[in-house]
């Protein structure tokens, strides 16, 4: 009797040993040397190819510091909205710097780092659109990238509103601009600089969505990596660089702390 307890103890122990161990994420990006960071590629100020078809932008910036801190070269991983989180739990990516603000739906894949930047969220259309709350929109079509926040919470206030789901933001933006809907739900600061490139469009606030704080994610279980980058977000609040991408990227500095996650 003995012997058999003894020799599935063993067994045990050689099956225990044979399993892989949790691959630590912060480990390995000092490893290989690269940190894969999730970007947008049509979301400016934060992120989007200029004239040279080179990302750049708020978020670009941000994860090239981190890469610096970290010693490491920088790979970006451009992305679509909806493809943030499936990039990160399929490992084509480390972390996602690509202005994400907390739903507690996202919270069951992903955990958050400290906020980076805030903004707000809202619907904007024409002076003349006589819209001043969710409820009002009616039969009026609201353009929208997919699996955003804008989409997440609008749906959440008006469950019968005609909402035009399309793949990314970009798609979401000409909508508005070509006349298929008559609403767009976005990002404040993405807003001001698309009435700077399209002056003869309208994009009056409508009603308000939300503060939506950006926030660096990574996937459930990597806090090694997580607590790295609360650390390095609080150091560069302090020392004033995260506040000059303020200045350069959404057109003035920090004005209030940004709420604790």
């Amino acid at each position: 009797m003995w012997r058999k307890y003894l020799t599935c103890i063993a067994m045990l122990a050689v099956a225990l040993a044979a399993m892989p161990a949790h691959a630590d994420k912060f480990a390995d990006i000092l490893s290989k040397g690269v940190i894969r960071v999730v970007v947008f590629t049509d979301v400016p100020p934060f992120s989007s190819a200029n004239v040279k078809r080179e990302l750049e932008g708020f978020d670009v910036d941000l994860a090239r510091m981190v890469a610096d801190a970290l010693g490491v070269k920088l790979e970006l991983v451009p992305a679509a909205a909806a493809n943030r989180i499936p990039y990160l739990l399929t490992d084509k990516a480390d972390i996602n710097v690509a202005a994400m603000s907390v739903t507690a739906e996202r919270a069951k894949q992903v955990m958050y780092s400290a906020p980076y930047a805030d903004t707000s969220l809202a619907v904007y259309g024409a002076k003349a659109t006589a819209v001043k709350t969710a409820a009002d929109t009616g039969k009026l079509k609201i353009s929208v990238a997919k699996g955003t926040t804008e989409d997440v919470v609008l749906t959440a206030l008006n469950p019968n509103a005609d909402i035009m789901r399309l793949e990314d933001n970009a798609s979401a933006v000409q909508a508005y601009l070509s006349g298929q809907s008559q609403l767009l739900a976005a990002n404040s600061v993405v807003v001001v600089e698309l009435a700077k490139k399209n002056p003869s469009k309208e994009f009056d606030f409508k009603f308000a969505l939300r503060r939506a704080p950006a926030h660096i994610t990574v996937k459930i279980g990597e806090h090694t990596l997580l607590r790295w980058l609360d650390t390095f977000i609080f150091q560069n609040t302090l020392n004033g660089e995260i506040n000059k991408l303020h200045v350069k990227w959404l057109g003035g500095p920090m004005t209030a702390p940004l709420p604790p996650l």
